[in-house]
C-alpha cells in the first residue's frame, strides 16, 4: 500500500455530526488510534489508513452513511447496494447515469444527476431549494463518484473541470490529492463534474469477482486505488519513492526519465506542483505511516523518509504537523 495522510479538515467533518446524535467523538478518535490532541492542530495530518476506518466506524456508529449530512439518513449498506446495481453496466455513461438514478430513489438532497449535451456530461449535485450545499458532503460525494467511476474502468479518469460553487475550504494541495490534479474551480455556478462525452464509451472492465474484493473496504480502495498513470507527478512520485532513503535531486529524477530538468519543472508546473512539493510529501506520508507501526524506532524512520539525521526529520515533522513524532506517537 502506498503510503499516504490527509488533512484533519477531514477528520473534522466526518465527525461533525456524531454529537448531535449522541455519540463521544473522542471514543470514536481513540477506537481507531488518531489522537484527540491533532484535530486541534490546522496543519496536522494522519495516514489514510486511520482515516479511512475512522469514517467507517462513525457511518456504523451513526447508521447513516451520509453522516447526517443528508436531508434523509443513508441506511448502511446503500453503496454497497449501488454498486451491485452498476457493475453489470457495458459502458461508462451506462454505469453513470445508473449512478444517479439509484441515488434519486432516495428522496433525499442532495442528489446526483446526470446531464449530457454534444461535448460534455456533467454529474451535477442538486438540492432543495430550502437546503444550501455544504462544502465537505459535496467534496466527498464527488470524490467518491470520480473514484468509483475511475475504479470501473481501472484507470484515473480526466475531468475537464470539477466545479464547486462555494470558496475554497481547504488547503489548495487537498483539492489537488483529493481530484487527482484536475482543474478545480470555486465560486462556480453549480458543484459538479464535467467529462468529455467521448469518456462515456469507455468499457467496464470491472468484475462480480473484483467487486467482492472491493466490498471488503470501498472508503480505503477509493483513497488509495492507483492505476497506470502518465502525468509527470505521478512519474515522479514512483522515482523518488524506490530511492527515498538516497533522496534523489531534481536532475537525477530527469536523467531516469529522460527528460531535461528545466522541462520537467515546467511540466510539474503545469499539474500545479513542484518537485520540492512532491518529495516533502512523500517524505511526510511515509513518516506518518511508519509512525504508526510498532517497533521501528524514530531513528530508522527518520532514515527511510529520506533523512541523514532525526534532528532534522523532528524539525521537519514538526513542521508538518505541530507535534514532534514523539508526541504524535504518544497519542495514537
Amino acid at each position: 500500500m502506498r503510503e499516504l495522510s490527509i488533512s484533519v479538515y477531514f477528520a473534522r467533518a466526518v465527525l461533525r455530526n456524531a454529537v448531535a446524535i449522541g455519540l463521544d467523538p473522542m471514543e470514536l478518535l481513540r477506537k481507531n488510534r488518531i489522537s484527540p490532541r491533532l484535530l486541534l492542530e490546522e496543519g496536522a495530518r494522519i495516514s489514510i489508513e486511520r482515516y479511512a476506518d475512522l469514517q467507517v466506524s462513525t457511518m456504523l456508529a451513526m447508521q447513516d452513511e451520509s453522516l447526517g449530512y443528508a436531508t434523509r439518513r443513508l441506511p448502511i449498506g446503500t453503496w454497497s447496494m449501488m454498486c451491485h446495481a452498476v457493475i453489470g453496466c457495458e459502458t461508462l455513461g451506462q454505469a453513470l447515469n445508473r449512478y444517479c438514478r439509484f441515488f434519486q430513489l432516495f428522496d433525499s438532497s442532495p442528489w446526483p444527476s446526470f446531464l449530457e449535451d454534444e461535448d460534455h456530461v456533467r454529474l451535477r449535485l442538486q438540492a432543495n431549494d430550502d437546503i444550501a450545499l455544504q462544502a465537505w458532503p459535496v467534496e466527498l460525494m464527488l470524490f467518491n463518484a470520480h473514484r468509483f467511476c475511475s475504479w470501473l474502468v481501472q484507470e484515473h479518469l480526466p475531468v475537464q473541470a470539477v466545479n464547486l460553487s462555494y470558496p475554497a475550504a481547504a488547503r489548495p494541495e487537498d483539492y489537488r490529492h483529493m481530484f487527482l490534479a484536475n482543474p478545480v474551480h470555486f465560486e462556480a455556478t453549480h458543484c459538479e463534474l464535467v467529462f468529455s462525452t467521448t469518456l462515456m464509451e469507455k468499457r467496464i472492465t470491472q468484475t462480480e469477482q473484483g467487486l467482492r474484493h472491493y466490498l471488503r473496504h470501498p472508503v480505503l480502495m477509493m483513497l488509495t486505488q492507483d492505476f497506470p498513470r502518465n502525468s509527470w507527478t505521478a512519474q515522479v512520485r514512483d522515482q523518488i519513492r524506490h530511492s527515498l532513503h538516497e533522496m534523489p535531486e531534481l536532475g537525477t529524477v530527469a536523467e531516469a526519465l529522460e527528460i531535461h530538468p528545466q522541462t520537467l519543472r515546467r511540466r510539474l508546473s503545469v499539474e500545479g506542483t513542484t518537485f520540492k512539493e512532491i518529495k516533502n510529501q512523500l517524505r511526510r506520508d511515509t513518516a506518518l505511516h511508519f509512525l504508526g507501526k510498532q517497533g521501528i524506532s524514530i531513528e530508522e524512520i527518520a532514515h527511510r523518509s529520506g533523512f541523514s539525521e532525526a534532528s532534522a526529520f523532528i524539525r521537519a515533522f514538526k513542521g508538518w504537523t505541530g507535534l514532534t513524532p514523539y508526541t504524535y506517537r504518544k497519542g495514537l
